[in-house]
């Protein structure tokens, strides 16, 4: 039985890290997209029309990613609410993220990933975008 055990032991010590790193790079992905989304969100909200908050949103989004050091497969950016004074602008950030190596593990090899953030348009701001 202690033989057993002795061969056993280093190969369940060894699955059990790489379940923890698999975790770990999931939940690590989630947390820098949450950020990302926080920063599309902020950029659209000090435009003054939705086809540039779309526009900043995705540009935001796009090099906070970068930033990051999270690669994606595709970056899909969502941007709802109007644009105007006092008014709130969410921002839907999705991405698909490589998980190749956790194949072993029988994890799918990409997974999407989604967060939404909400900021407020300011309520002193011009609305026509005239300071």
């Amino acid at each position: 039985m202690a033989a057993e055990v002795t061969l056993w032991a280093p190969v369940m010590v060894m699955a059990l890290v790489l379940v923890a790193v698999v975790v770990h790079r999931g939940v690590d992905a989630r947390l820098r997209l949450n950020d990302v989304a926080h920063q599309a969100a902020r950029a659209a909200s000090i435009e003054h029309t939705n086809a540039r908050a779309e526009t900043a949103a995705m540009a935001a989004a796009t090099r906070a990613l970068a930033d990051a050091g999270v690669s994606c497969q595709s970056v899909q950016v969502n941007v709802l609410g109007a644009v105007r004074p006092g008014a709130a602008v969410t921002v839907t950030v999705s991405c698909d993220v490589d998980l190749a190596d956790a194949a072993l593990l029988g994890v799918a090899a990409r997974k999407r990933l989604s967060s939404s953030a909400s900021e407020l348009v300011d309520t002193w701001r011009s609305a026509d975008g005239e300071t």
